[in-house]
């Protein structure tokens, strides 16, 4: 028993807020499913979708066995977490009527703050999969699915638990010594733009580049083949994106309500400048880009939502919305084909909420503390600076190195046959939409009336 963190009875409230927010993380997934599947030509919207469904089984498992303890335990070097301390989440459970070291009897179990440990290890596990699971955009239409398994399951052994270390792991959270940026650098990063967009976005752009380009890419057109599935999946995500920044109060406060309040003010500002750039550039504002700018706010509020007050949320909302329609542009300047902007979205907007805690952080937000607009000074926004940059460099090199393992092994990409033919018949033998029948009944009744 000395081996857990600490013994007690939870706090009921934040318990069953962290239960909720939990849940509403794991449902962003299929809503990231949806609004990656809704953005591919119909012959791989089910491929798409099993990247984000296949990212739930495998990330599941290995968080289960080590991802966790990674992560969570003891800190190792200012590198990982003891992969042995949680292993197979050991020490997580306990007894539900464990012996009270403090009260004598009663209800006992490990607890991670005022809720059980078990709650936390739930509420973290659904962070893991989304941010494997956005990688998949960069590298839609062209990877197979057994290599893309693979792919997740190493990337998120050697990249994303030793940065959710680094990030998340603050000291004595779990009764244990946690990782370097949040304890050491105390750089802001509430819910993730470091360890989650950013993260992601930096692979995205590095598989894409390993990967190489589309049959046709630049010159064929990828529509959209659904638009009200990109819809869908936008307001899967803003739902859901309330666990994740205001979930990440860890309990049901008053932290948990400023958070929700800036998440929403930045997302309608993001979605607004986004479409206002489409106005301007093309004549024309389109659901895509408002589904898209949604996307943006959310990324770019995630890691400065604890720290800004309304007119910081705004600025930061207005001014990733804009900078993200712009640098969706840049693969066809530069020639790399992100196929469903994971850079112009998720590591631009990453880099603009991290960098901008050091500008417009305030005193008056739950975060306490003043960026340079507010009479800080520098020091803020040269630990954003860091622990971004950390997190990027980390990421490039570790994604490099584990895609050209791939590439020389069992190969990363499918043949150009399959790619020709869509990965929903060559990947899966299925397709999402029978057209052959479809197109025969309506044969049929063209025939009966004429």
């Amino acid at each position: 028993m000395d081996s857990f963190p600490s013994l007690g009875a939870p706090d009921a409230g934040d318990t069953a807020w962290m239960l909720a927010s939990a849940a509403l993380v794991l449902l962003m997934t299929p809503g990231l499913a949806f609004f990656y599947g809704g953005m591919v030509r119909a012959k791989n919207v089910l491929n798409m979708i099993m990247m984000s469904v296949g990212a739930m089984g495998v990330i599941t498992v290995l968080w289960s066995l080590y991802g966790f303890s990674i992560a969570f335990g003891d800190d190792k070097g200012n590198l990982i977490g003891d992969p042995t301390q949680y292993f197979g989440l050991a020490h997580v459970f306990g007894g539900a009527y464990a012996a009270d070291p403090d009260a004598g009897t009663g209800p006992a179990i490990p607890l991670a703050g005022t809720i059980p440990l078990s709650v936390f290890v739930a509420f973290q596990l659904m962070f893991a999969i989304i941010t494997v699971a956005l990688i998949s955009g960069a590298v839609a239409d062209r990877l197979k699915f057994g290599s893309w398994l693979l792919f997740a399951a190493i990337w998120a052994t050697v990249v994303y638990f030793p940065v959710a270390h680094w990030v998340f792991a603050f000291d004595d959270v779990t009764g244990t010594t946690g990782g370097w940026i949040a304890n050491k650098l105390q750089a802001i990063d509430f819910a993730g733009g470091t360890a989650v967009h950013i993260n992601a976005g930096a692979a995205g752009l590095v598989l894409a580049l390993i990967l190489g380009k589309r049959a046709g890419w630049p010159r064929t057109p990828f529509r959209p083949h659904n638009l009200p599935f990109v819809m869908l999946g936008a307001a899967l995500l803003w739902f859901g994106w309330y666990g994740f920044n205001a979930g990440s109060a860890v309990g049901s406060n008053g932290v948990a309500g400023a958070t929700f309040l800036t998440t929403t003010i930045a997302t309608a500002a993001a979605m607004l400048g986004w479409l206002l750039v489409e106005r301007l550039r093309d004549g024309r504002a389109t659901s895509l880009g408002a589904a898209s700018g949604i996307v943006a706010g959310l990324v770019a509020i995630t890691p400065s939502c604890s720290s800004v007050n309304v007119v910081g949320a705004l600025a930061i909302g207005a001014v990733a919305g804009v900078l993200c329609a712009l640098a969706v542009g840049l693969k066809f300047k530069f020639g790399f084909d992100d196929s469903l902007d994971v850079v112009g979205v998720h590591l631009v907007g990453g880099i603009v909420g991290t960098l901008m805690v050091g500008l417009v952080a305030t005193e008056e937000s739950p975060a306490a503390v003043s960026g340079l607009f507010y009479g800080g000074g520098f020091d803020q926004l040269i630990k954003q600076a860091v622990g971004a940059g950390a997190v990027l460099a980390w990421s490039v090199v570790g994604t490099a190195i584990i895609a050209y393992l791939i590439k020389f092994t069992i190969g990363l990409r499918a043949d150009p046959e399959s790619e020709a033919q869509g990965l929903d018949e060559s990947e899966h033998a299925e397709t999402a939409y029978d057209l052959a029948v479809l197109g025969s009944n309506t044969s049929r009744l063209a025939a009966k009336e004429a």
